[in-house]
């Protein structure tokens, strides 16, 4: 059986072609690709590529001036934090919610919208394996080259199981029978009709907004579509604790608002949500808005 694809290169001594990330007595990281012959250079003096090629995973190095650098391959979050960027990344803690929380698993078939940089593209295609099918529409066609090197630099080569699509989801969508849609982008409403079509009964969509506008609308939009569960949506935020002895505080600096995320099921055709049983706050709907709840009452 092979081996699925890039897990060669997480594993194993150093070889030619690795990515290697350095880690500094203060704790910064340097991050380069090994070549045979080659010198890595620093402030603090320089050592040959030649001392780590065949060396294992968590060697540590020696520049010209005595300074010593852990080294180790950079974990996909390093990785995503440090690539050429087009548009912004979806970071670590997100990407790590989306997978969580939208179920992706391995074989699953998966449609993306917004690629930008690459960055949610790797880590749903290391979740869904080589048997899965993530299929990424990108409407900007700069941005999807640089997605599609920064997953391929990662990889070490084209991934089996990605397609990548430039144009509008809603104009191309014609992947049937799919698993999950992620939507990242600034109108996902716009992509709710075509993706209700492409979504099994019981499949997510998740949709990553960076306002509470697009949060409203898109949470009212599922819900007027009317073949979706009641939509959960929430924010995660990191904060860093500091260790030193019997000093344990947390840090002065955290990972706060990055983005929204929402998730709602595709309900079986022809099956109506259940009535919502939550009255809204008065006042929470404007004077003009004509869409669900509208008489401020108890329906969905």
């Amino acid at each position: 059986m092979s081996e699925p694809t890039g897990a060669a290169r997480r594993r194993g001594p150093f070889k030619v072609g690795d990515q290697v990330q350095l880690t500094d007595p203060k704790g910064r990281h340097y991050t380069f690709t090994l070549e045979a012959g080659k010198n890595f250079h620093t402030h603090k003096g320089s050592f040959p590529h030649d001392e780590l090629i065949g060396a294992p995973e968590g060697s540590v190095v020696r520049t010209t001036g005595n300074v010593a650098y852990l080294a180790l391959r950079p974990l996909l979050p390093d990785y995503v934090l440090s690539m050429p960027r087009g548009a912004a990344v979806v970071y670590p803690k997100d990407a790590g919610q989306i997978l969580a929380f939208a179920d992706i698993f391995p074989g699953a078939r998966v449609v993306e919208a917004g690629v930008g940089s690459g960055s949610l593209s790797s880590f749903l295609l290391r979740a869904i394996g080589d048997q899965g099918m993530l299929h990424s529409y990108e409407r900007r066609e700069d941005f999807a080259d640089i997605a599609r090197q920064n997953v391929e630099r990662y990889f070490g080569g084209p991934h089996p199981a990605w397609q990548l699509t430039v144009g509008d989801l809603q104009d191309n969508l014609s992947d049937t029978d799919v698993d999950r849609v992620i939507l990242d982008m600034l109108a996902p409403w716009e992509c709710l009709e075509a993706v209700s079509k492409a979504l099994v009964p019981g499949g997510i969509v998740c949709c990553y907004v960076a306002t509470t506008t697009q949060l409203a609308r898109t949470v009212e939009s599922i819900r007027e579509i009317g073949c979706f569960n009641e939509p959960t949506a929430w924010e995660t935020m990191i904060r860093n604790w500091h260790i030193e002895g019997l000093a344990v505080r947390p840090d002065h600096r955290m990972i706060g608002h990055t983005g929204f995320l929402l998730t709602a099921r595709r309900l079986a055709d022809g099956v109506e949500p259940p009535m919502r049983r939550r009255r809204p706050a008065k006042g929470a709907y404007g004077e003009d808005y004509s869409g669900p709840n509208a008489d401020g009452g108890m329906g969905r």
